[in-house]
């Protein structure tokens, strides 16, 4: 990944690559999709993830911002596979509807999704609104830094947010991801997606996966969020990478402090 990559090993050598995480085996696969998208950075601050407006300086830019420099549980972190950890019960429920509309948001490609997909975490119940796109990978696992990393964002009643994060590596193209780096809007354009998008195929078959208290990793880094990340990676094609990354060339924040987690 080249230049990319030796960035983001700079980073993290500045925070150290130790984490105590939880395990959790997934079960079937569950969801209910939402309407609305979370978006960072509401108002209207702006906000990179190089230079003066970059990652560094985002807790800076405004007071929104602040749990960005001084929150406790940030988000990505280095993950560290464990045994003898606990299985939290996973579920995914689809029922693919319309395509969604997929929007160039000037910081990634995110494809909001119309109701019909749920999450659930142990109780709780999610409905997923939107996911979206990071290259290099935001969580690394035992060391290794992927090429992509897909975050499908879900939100209860209570308005928590629970995230889940897929691993993705270079190999056969995701036919899930076909349409969503075809005709690829421009920065704050949006389009709408002809086809249902196949929420599961996203996911890995193996659904081993880490669990951990952490933020939102872009501004306002609001903390609380439930991240549930798969230990094993998918797969998109070079073509398929090389399209996002003409857009996005490095669109991913720093690893962040475990701060005992």
């Amino acid at each position: 990944m080249g230049d990319l990559v030796d960035q983001r090993n700079g980073y993290r050598s500045m925070l150290g690559r130790r984490a105590v995480v939880r395990g959790i085996a997934g079960a079937g696969v569950a969801l209910l999709v939402g309407r609305l998208a979370v978006r960072a950075g509401e108002d209207g601050v702006h906000w990179t993830y190089i230079g003066e407006e970059g990652p560094e300086f985002w807790g800076e830019l405004s007071p929104e911002f602040a749990a960005c420099s001084t929150g406790e549980q940030q988000s990505p972190i280095s993950l560290i596979v464990t045994d003898g950890v606990d299985e939290p019960e996973m579920s995914i429920v689809q029922m693919p509807t319309a395509g969604g509309t997929l929007v160039n948001n000037g910081h990634t490609l995110q494809v909001n999704l119309p109701e019909g997909n749920t999450l659930i975490l142990g109780d709780d119940e999610y409905e997923l609104l939107q996911f979206h796109l990071h290259t290099p990978a935001e969580h690394e696992v035992d060391g290794v830094l992927y090429p992509l990393e897909i975050h499908l964002v879900h939100r209860n009643d209570e308005g928590q947010l629970a995230v889940l994060g897929v691993l993705v590596k270079e190999g056969d193209e995701n036919p899930a991801l076909t349409q969503v780096l075809t005709d690829i809007p421009e920065a704050g354009a949006e389009r709408s997606l002809a086809e249902p998008v196949d929420v599961a195929a996203l996911l890995p078959a193996d659904r081993n996966a880490f669990q951990y208290a952490g933020s939102l990793t872009t501004p306002p880094c609001s903390e609380g969020v439930t991240w549930t990340v798969f230990e094993q990676p998918t797969t998109v094609s070079a073509e398929q990478l090389a399209a996002f990354r003409a857009l996005y060339p490095m669109n991913a924040r720093p690893m962040q402090p475990l701060n005992d987690r």
